[in-house]
């Protein structure tokens, strides 16, 4: 228990799903009792008017059912409760309702009951108005200096200002320069209305200004009466406080000069009347609500604010005197006087916790009891202490980062491709200009061992190929029982993809709250992307991989791509890419030579790559571990490079575009300034073609827009093409020099450092500083290239001929014996063995 907190004298929780504002609280002698006692008038956007008088029979007691006065169920939202004079020929206090279409004001009175269930308290209608603009807040008080009476002032959601002298309504006036509403106070002493505009400037505009202006029914009229003649509304005096305001307070106290407090976000204010700041305070959290209150020291003002830390501070002018928490967080805060306790604050917070609470400190009368003492015995200490730092020793033994898992996880995924394809295609929106498009079903079952909420699992496919759906929820799993979800997947872009490899993630939180993930990966069948044909003699780019084993029947290899057979031997495959060129395979019969050759280069990579794939798995069902596959070389380094040319042409038009439509946006700026202008102006002058040159610009930035988004369009598919050809050159550098696993994924950490292609960060900047850093230290041929420093700035190069020449370092050093390592020592190493004659690059 802490004795800095809002110690409860009163509370009730009120309704049930309903929501509260901050005009929804109101303390006042609603009911002219005349006894000095307040009630409370609260009102919810629900459409509920609940009016209590608080009689706790001791501090911190909870609602009795006669402290509820009057419940009314109104048909609108209720925006703003006030309580002043608002009915004619009397001085009684009325309550004045806001909604959002309509102000009314009741009376509040009660009736003295003969039994003991208490008076019967009840409101009575005197007159109501209905409003043409939905009202955002309101504002009364006696305006223009008028005695004994109060008038109300509106404020609407497109800035009109309502005027209603009590039942009738007077004037409406537009605020000038008006975007979204924000509060509204009425300064008796200067008979002005503050404001926060949408500037985030404080304004103040007379009553009287207000009153002689020319009347306007429209933003459209008000704004003509700004060029022609007629009474304008100008400001009174304007105070840029540089922020929005969540709430302003006019106030005047026995012994302290007249004051405007306004809350901002993050700082409030205190003004003078001619709107000079009199002092501020800067916030170091978020303010909900406050209000100003009298002091008791002469010349200073006291200020309570409510913030989203559940805290009430009370402020003497700029100093923090006092600090105290609320259970809630409030909306709106009042000070009222019930029975003999004067000054009781009264907090609403947004679900609906009314509170009356005093500032004081209660001492904590718990007491923490004595622990049993009991006999120590030291021998179960000895054997508890080293059980304690076996475990500790054992946790400290590895240095690994992530947790290890334990050996049955407490979630499985695993995934499962269906070996044909999809009957009816699942196919939609595709890109692909082909009479059919195949889709296959990728089935995913998650099994759980406890019971898990909120379970998401998504599922990712490398661009073009898309997903029917990407994403499940399982909102319960329960232990021991399998969920299952299916996709389809097709491809959607017009160019083939990069990689056949998918994945799917599942994440989800343990019951302790550990947030955990779990994977697993699938391949895609090469049937849905390409189909067979027959084979085409035309290539322009042809490989030839080598094998260690007898020739290979392709029906064994291809059964998938093969029918009907009347030959027992087929040496000759045609594929044909969706999305892309012919492919041929051949298969040598005397020799243990295969070919692959097509129209494009990049389109041999998944051929390749299938070729390889399948071989694996077929001399491993046959039990043959030994099987390697080989490149004589030389690396296409040529056909390479000129996929790199076209794709850093692509990255260096699209900053010509960028640097072409920022030109054009700032022409069109321009234009629409000098418009502006001449809009404005007070004697018209002609636009001497400014209209013209402005609809020119427009269509000018709109066709570059258009182009751009083309060409980021054509720079992914160039980008994908680019990362089918790197991975082709990966394999073959790796099969050229015999490399193995490890050096292959710094290969492919080299070259394809990125996944995804952009303007500030791309391919070419990001593989050639990789490329550097190898050259200089595993592949480095003196201890002088080894000293030389990377610039830590990548920026797009002017031209690719850098970047070409250290593929080809690359290439030239791992023929001479180049080692791949990520080791401290592999340079100095290195340096001594580039010289001589070509070593075995096969051991690392």
């Amino acid at each position: 228990m802490s004795l800095f907190k809002a110690r409860d004298w009163w509370s009730a929780s009120l309704g049930k799903n309903e929501e509260f504002d901050q005009g929804c609280l109101c303390v006042s002698d609603v009911d002219n009792s005349g006894t000095g006692q307040d009630k409370i008038i609260v009102g919810s956007l629900s459409g509920y008017l609940r009016i209590f008088s608080p009689h706790p029979l001791k501090a911190g007691d909870g609602m009795q059912a006669e402290d509820l006065l009057l419940e009314v169920q109104l048909r609108d939202p209720v925006l703003q409760v006030e309580v002043g004079k608002f009915v004619s020929g009397t001085e009684v206090l009325h309550l004045a309702v806001l909604h959002p279409r309509k102000l009314c004001v009741y009376s509040v009175s009660g009736t003295l009951g003969n039994v003991e269930h208490g008076n019967q308290y009840q409101i009575k209608l005197m007159y109501e108005h209905n409003l043409q603009r939905t009202s955002c807040n309101m504002t009364y008080g006696p305006f223009g200096g008028v005695k004994g009476r109060d008038l109300i002032c509106i404020q609407s959601m497109d800035g009109m200002l309502m005027f209603f002298e009590q039942e009738s309504y007077a004037f409406g006036r537009y605020l000038p320069g008006f975007l979204l509403p924000g509060p509204l106070s009425y300064s008796p002493k200067t008979d002005s209305f503050v404001t926060v505009s949408s500037s985030r400037q404080v304004e103040s505009y007379k009553y009287q200004v207000l009153a002689v202006a020319t009347d306007a029914e429209s933003r459209k009229e008000a704004e003509q009466q700004k060029m022609g003649a007629g009474k304008k509304v100008v400001a009174d005096w304007v105070l840029n406080i540089g922020e929005q305001a969540l709430d302003i307070n006019t106030v005047s106290f026995n012994q302290t000069s007249f004051s405007i407090f306004v809350l901002g976000e993050r700082n409030f204010f205190c003004l003078k009347e001619s709107g000079q700041i009199r002092f501020m305070k800067k916030l170091d959290y978020s303010p909900s609500c406050f209000l100003p209150y009298g002091s008791v020291n002469d010349g200073t003002i006291n200020t309570l604010v409510g913030n989203h830390n559940n805290m009430l501070l009370v402020y003497q002018d700029v100093t923090l005197k006092w600090a105290a928490q609320l259970p809630q967080t409030p909306v709106a805060v009042k000070v009222a006087n019930f029975q003999d306790l004067k000054g009781v604050i009264v907090t609403l917070s947004e679900s609906g916790q009314l509170q009356c609470s005093y500032l004081g400190t209660d001492p904590s009368l718990f007491q923490v009891p004595k622990v049993e003492s009991r006999d120590i015995n030291y021998e179960d200490l000895d054997v508890e202490m080293k059980e304690l730092q076996r475990i500790i020793k054992e946790a400290t033994k590895t240095q690994d980062i992530l947790p290890k898992m334990e050996k049955d996880d407490d979630l499985t995924l695993v995934a499962t491709v269906l070996p044909d394809l999809d009957s009816v295609s699942q196919a939609l929106d595709s890109e692909v200009e082909s009479e059919v498009i195949p889709s296959v079903t990728v089935k995913l079952c998650v099994r759980s061992r406890l019971t898990l909420q909120k379970a998401v699992l998504l599922i990712s496919t490398p661009p073009p190929l898309s997903l029917t759906q990407d994403q499940f929820i399982f909102d319960t799993l329960e232990p021991g029982v399998s969920k299952t979800a299916s996709t389809s997947v097709f491809l959607k872009g017009n160019y083939p993809p990069a990689d056949l490899d998918g994945s799917a993630v599942v994440s989800y939180s343990t019951p302790t709250g550990v947030p955990r993930v779990v994977q697993c990966k699938f391949r895609l069948p090469l049937k849905l992307v390409c189909f067979p044909i027959q084979p085409s003699k035309v290539a322009n780019h042809k490989l030839t991989i080598d094998t260690n084993k007898p020739p290979v029947n392709l029906i064994n290899l291809f059964p998938d791509f093969i029918d009907q057979v009347e030959e027992d031997q087929v040496s000759v495959l045609g594929f044909n890419l969706l999305a892309g060129q012919k492919v041929t395979l051949l298969a040598s019969k005397t020799s243990q030579r295969y070919r692959i050759q097509s129209e494009q280069f990049e389109d041999l990579w998944l051929i390749t790559r299938e070729l390889i794939l399948r071989f694996e798995d077929y001399f491993l069902k046959q039990g043959i571990k030994d099987f390697t596959c080989s490149f004589s070389g030389p690396v296409p380094i040529q056909e390479y490079f000129e996929l790199i040319d076209q794709h850093f042409e692509l990255r260096l038009n699209g900053e010509k575009y960028e640097a072409l439509l920022s030109e054009r946006a700032v022409q069109f700026r321009a234009i629409q300034r000098l418009l502006l202008t001449r809009f404005k102006d007070k004697t018209p002058t002609p636009l001497q073609n400014l209209d013209t040159l402005l609809d020119g610009t427009y269509r000018q930035v709109i066709g570059i827009a258009d182009a751009a988004e083309e060409l980021q369009h054509n720079l992914f598919r160039a980008f994908t093409r680019l990362k089918s050809a790197t991975q082709l050159v990966i394999l073959l550098i790796g099969l050229w020099q015999k490399l193995n696993k490890e050096q292959i994924a710094i290969l492919e950490g080299t070259f394809l450092p990125l996944l995804k292609d952009g303007q500030e960060l791309g391919w070419e900047e990001s593989v050639d500083a990789a490329l550097s850093h190898l050259l200089r230290t595993c592949l480095s041929k003196s201890s002088k290239e080894q000293a030389l420093n990377l610039t830590s700035h990548l920026s797009i190069p002017k031209d690719t001929s850098r970047l070409k020449k250290h593929i080809t370092l690359l290439c030239e050093r791992l023929a001479k014996g180049g080692r791949l390592s990520l080791s401290a020592d592999s340079g100095s190493q290195q340096a001594a063995l580039m010289p001589g004659l070509p070593m075995n690059p096969s051991v690392s």
